[in-house]
């Protein structure tokens, strides 16, 4: 009984003394991470690295941030960070990705720990939107200073544009625009409403098509209905399409993904 009680004691010391509010901390206990107002005290002394996607960071970052993805290849991101070292050899490197729960900071700092032999090197786990929301006037949103916290689309703002796919499929017929902004790769010649639907990917080189698709869509006057492959891109572009005053929109839930999963004789109903 003594034994079972001594067990019974470590589990639950075990579960209070987990990190609930950065999960990360635990599974990447090696890598050392620096707290928000530590950073923001620091900014100007150490070199601040996004590690995510090209697209959230053009839509969303720390200013004088640089761009380094933790998706490039192991070859080119031991190049963007040797040449980082070369320029600033002395400084700290500091990771973030979008906040408490994501693991890319975490991911970059190791990859550059362990397989590059780098020292000086953090994760900043708070994330962009932690730090937007403190400090808007060091924060870059769409190109343009944020100054303004309140124009941070919050989850709950984001949620009610959702539709759950079956129902987003139903709707989305000849009365909507709808726009498919999944990569090629990811498209890879499947398309779901074939015949009358966009496919822009979010790639730079397709701006200009997607600023003459928003013209057509607000002449038209038809509610937007957009989808990617996973339901998680679309978090970023709710700015833009909010940036071009659309304000009948529409996400798939769970994206092209989601779709998959949905039974054939539910979409024959």
């Amino acid at each position: 009984m003594k034994i079972i009680i001594i067990i019974c004691m470590c589990l639950v010391s075990k579960v209070v003394t987990a990190n609930t509010d950065f999960p990360g901390r635990d599974i990447y206990k090696s890598i050392p991470v620096i707290e928000l107002d530590s950073l923001y005290k620091q900014k100007d002394n150490v070199v601040i690295i996004d590690a995510r996607s090209q697209y959230e960071y053009k839509t969303l970052r720390i200013k004088n941030a640089v761009s380094v993805p933790l998706v490039l290849s192991s070859k080119k991101f031991e190049k963007e960070m040797l040449d980082l070292r070369e320029m600033h050899p002395n400084k700290k490197f500091v990771f973030y990705c979008n906040g408490h729960k994501c693991m890319k900071s975490y991911k970059a700092a190791k990859r550059s720990i362990v397989y590059l032999k780098m020292k000086n090197i953090y994760a900043f786990d708070a994330g962009i939107f932690d730090w937007a929301s403190k400090y808007p006037m060091d924060a870059v949103l769409l190109g343009s200073t944020l100054k303004d916290p309140a124009k941070l689309i919050s989850k709950a703002e984001l949620k009610k544009r959702f539709l759950d796919a079956e129902v987003f499929i139903k709707k989305a017929d000849k009365k909507v625009e709808i726009l498919d902004i999944r990569d090629r790769i990811e498209r890879d010649g499947f398309y779901i409403f074939s015949g009358y639907e966009k496919s822009i990917s979010l790639n730079s080189k397709d701006n200009q098509e997607l600023e003459d698709f928003f013209k057509s869509v607000k002449k038209s006057g038809k509610p937007l209905y957009v989808y990617d492959m996973v339901g998680k891109q679309v978090r970023w572009f709710q700015y833009y399409i909010e940036s071009k005053g659309i304000k009948d929109y529409y996400f798939m839930k769970g994206g092209a993904n989601a779709f998959f999963k949905i039974p054939i004789h539910k979409l024959m109903d």
